[in-house]
Formats: C-alpha cells, structure tokens, sequence
C-alpha cells in the first residue's frame, strides 16, 4: 500500500472501490431488511452502521492521501493509513459491544 501511494499510482480509484463496495453492500442490507424483515434489529443496525461507518472512513483515507490536497501534504501516508486503521479498530469494537 506504502509503495503504491509513494510512487504516485492511482491508489484512490482503489479506495472509491472499498467506498463503493461499502455503500452497495449497505444497500443490499437495506433491501433485504424491507423484503424479509428485521427480526434481530440490533444485528441489522450493526452491519449498516459498519458499512457506513467503514465507507467514511475510507473516504477520509481517501482525502488525507490525495497529493493534490494541500490541507493534508505534510501528513505522510503511513499516518493517514495507521488512523484509517486505528480507527476502524475502534469502530468494530463499538459495532461488537453493541451486538451484546
């Protein structure tokens, strides 16, 4: 991932793809939430709001490893990907606790 990003390769068109594979995937739950129901509301509450939470956190991975932003330049890419992870960490284990 360093190296990619380092070199100038087109490392977000593979972060729009974790995005876009998030927010489809949350869809998906949605539709199958109206068609079958949502017996285990808390289950259906925790994958949606893991995708969605995951899709924001790839796109503020996106933005921070953008070169053409100027806000983020003196942030390295290890950093930004070490918050996107951290961040997730923290993020699954709220959607975890919150599973009971």
């Amino acid at each position: 991932f360093f190296y990619l990003v380092r070199v100038g390769h087109p490392i977000n068109y593979y972060l729009q793809f974790v995005t876009r594979f998030y927010i489809h995937f949350t869809a998906e739950q949605v539709v199958y939430m109206a068609i079958v129901g949502s017996f285990p509301f808390n289950s259906f509450l925790s994958g949606v709001l893991s995708c969605v939470g995951t899709a924001v956190l790839a796109v503020c991975l996106r933005i921070q490893v953008n070169k053409e932003n100027k806000e983020f330049k003196d942030l390295p890419p290890e950093r930004a990907f070490a918050d996107f992870v951290l961040c997730n960490m923290v993020l699954h284990l709220v959607i975890m606790n919150f599973l009971g």
